[in-house]
Order: C-alpha cells, then sequence, then structure tokens
C-alpha cells in the first residue's frame, strides 16, 4: 500500500507546499488572515492552525513527535498561537515530519496502531500505512481550502500538483 519513499515524497510534498501557503498568507494583513470565509475552519489563520494541529496528533501517534495542545476541536483553530508563531511551530513540525519519514521502516507501517479518535471519541485499530496516507490526505484537503482562502483574497500561493513539486525525481 505504502512505502518509506513514498512517506518521504509525501513530506517533501507537505514542506513545499507549506512553505508557499505561508508566504502566500505572509503577504495579507492579519486581519484578511483572520477574516471569516466559511470555510470549514472559517478563516485562513485558523485552517492552518488546524492543519498544525493534525500534523501533531498523527505524528505523535505515530511515534515521531509530540502531540497537540489543543484538548478540544474547537481550539484546534488556535493551536499555533499568533501568526509570527504558528509560522515558526509550522517549520518545527516540517522538519518532525521530515525527520520521521527519512527513518519510517515498511515494518512500522504494517503494523497496527490502536488510538482514540478525537473527533468521534471511538477507538480504533487501523494499519499504520493507512494511518500515514491519512495525516498526509489530511493536510491536502485543509491546505487546498486554504489555497482557495487565499487566491480569493488576492495572494498567489505556487501551484499545488504533485508532479510540479521542485526536486522531484523522474523515472
Amino acid at each position: 500500500m505504502i512505502t518509506p519513499a513514498l512517506v518521504r515524497t509525501l513530506s517533501d510534498y507537505n514542506q513545499w507546499q507549506n512553505a508557499s501557503l505561508y508566504a502566500a498568507a505572509d503577504t495579507l494583513s492579519a486581519e484578511e488572515r483572520a477574516r471569516e470565509r466559511g470555510a470549514f475552519w472559517g478563516s485562513i489563520e485558523a485552517t492552518l492552525n488546524h492543519i498544525l494541529w493534525g500534523d501533531r496528533l498523527w505524528l505523535s501517534r505515530l511515534g515521531g513527535g509530540a502531540g497537540p495542545n489543543a484538548k478540544s476541536m474547537p481550539e484546534t483553530a488556535r493551536e499555533g498561537g499568533d501568526w509570527e508563531s504558528l509560522k515558526r511551530a509550522r517549520q518545527e513540525q516540517d522538519l518532525a515530519i521530515a525527520a520521521w519519514a527519512a527513518s519510517v521502516e515498511q515494518s512500522q507501517l504494517d503494523r497496527s496502531l490502536t488510538y482514540v479518535s478525537a473527533a468521534i471519541g471511538k477507538e480504533f485499530t487501523q494499519n499504520i500505512g493507512l494511518l500515514t496516507i491519512h495525516m498526509f490526505n489530511h493536510q491536502t484537503h485543509h491546505r487546498g481550502q486554504v489555497h482557495a482562502m487565499l487566491t480569493a483574497a488576492g495572494a498567489k500561493p505556487e501551484d499545488t500538483d504533485l508532479p510540479f513539486m521542485p526536486g522531484l525525481p523522474s523515472s
């Protein structure tokens, strides 16, 4: 299903896309980043905070870092703190994801993990490879929302297509 090489590629994609979105968001005022825009988490900044929360949660479950600060779903929209703190936390989290991805082995991805869902409070036992894909899919889903909000606000994030990622090896 998933290999360590794919985990590393998805980690690289995560860093590339986060750098693009944060650079684009930096061109907006604090008011524009905080403006309610009708997305699930409301604003650009709240959605970026929620992505950070999800990454911290999943990486801690997968054995690669500390858990999130937020203790409830509504608090996830403030996971990283103010804008400057959020930017630093995002960079640190991306480095943590990259370090974990660099060391992940197939045997880890093939195991199962039991956890309690933060969203619905139910216990699950699932394949770690599948959960790894979920971590990256969660990022991509919400980053798509941020990309749309940024574009609507007049900011210009980079393209999001994986084949266009700089440094992607060709076959």
